[in-house]
């Protein structure tokens, strides 16, 4: 493996993106998870970047971390009774070596199959253009269903969501 500024930068995201999971999983403040959270979806743009995917990475940045992520920070501020909520942490230590172990059988069992045992050389020269991207959202042949299916989850979260905050004195 040779020393380039991809493969430094891919290991910099990497750091980013696992240590800010790993931070919202292991903190006790919400605030503070929110930060990681950030984190960790600044690093999934970094991989985009790599990737040679601009746009989506500046969509990550846009919509995930200046948007949902800013929108969960209010949330916890303008929230006093969840951040009064304590978690409890029982039976950490064999949790976190139970999912360890899963996590890396579930890893081999993905990657050894698809790969052959053997990575990939290099990254595909084609890079698709923001038209591509749109085109291939809406064509009928393309990712139209899951791009619906994904628009009704959102709306129905966003309902919930308002259900739930809603003042129940009205």
């Amino acid at each position: 493996m040779e020393l380039n500024a991809v493969t430094i930068g891919f290991v910099v995201f990497t750091i980013f993106t696992l240590g800010g999971g790993f931070g919202v999983v292991t903190t006790r403040n919400l605030f503070q998870g929110t930060i990681w959270l950030m984190l960790s979806l600044f690093g999934v743009a970094g991989y985009f970047v790599l990737l040679s995917a601009p746009f989506l990475a500046a969509v990550q940045v846009l919509v995930y971390i200046g948007a949902i992520a800013i929108l969960i920070t209010f949330a916890v501020m303008l929230t006093r009774s969840v951040t009064r909520i304590k978690a409890r942490y029982v039976r950490l230590v064999p949790s976190f070596i139970g999912s360890l172990a899963l996590f890396l059988v579930l890893l081999l069992g993905i990657t050894i199959p698809i790969f052959g045992g053997q990575l990939p050389e290099s990254a595909p020269e084609y890079v698709a253009t923001t038209r591509e991207l749109g085109a291939a959202l809406v064509d009928e042949n393309g990712y139209v269903v899951p791009f619906m299916l994904a628009s009704v989850l959102l709306t129905a979260a966003m309902i919930g969501a308002i259900f739930i905050a809603r003042d129940e004195t009205t």
